[in-house]
């Protein structure tokens, strides 16, 4: 709902929440009570919304036009999707000796 400017002549200008459809019939002062008129001061001020709501309704909008797949972005046989457990870096030799694929030398493995 907008807020519109009115202006009291006995207690000066403020700010009241009216629906578009009044925005032109007087509203009442906070402070007497009085009847007071609209003043073309100032565009209407909107309700702000936080920036996380913003983005959560962008996004729920977006959805209605744009779904998407629960496949985008993953390769098959992905970790986080499939279920099945991912290769771990650890070898283990025929000795039993154990190496880390890809870790750097001079690392200590636990």
């Amino acid at each position: 709902m907008p807020t519109y400017d009115y202006c009291c002549e006995q207690c000066g200008e403020f700010s009241a929440l009216r629906p578009l459809a009044r925005r032109n019939e007087p509203a009442a002062c906070p402070a007497c009570g009085a009847q007071s008129g609209r003043t073309l001061g100032a565009a209407p001020a909107l309700g702000v919304i936080g920036g996380a709501m913003r983005r959560a309704l962008a996004a729920n909008e977006r959805s209605a036009h744009e779904p998407r797949s629960t496949r985008a972005g993953h390769g098959m046989n992905c970790g986080c999707c499939s279920g099945g457990k991912r290769a771990g870096r650890t070898r283990i030799a025929a000795d039993g000796s154990k190496t880390f694929a890809g870790a750097r030398p001079w690392m200590i493995g636990h």
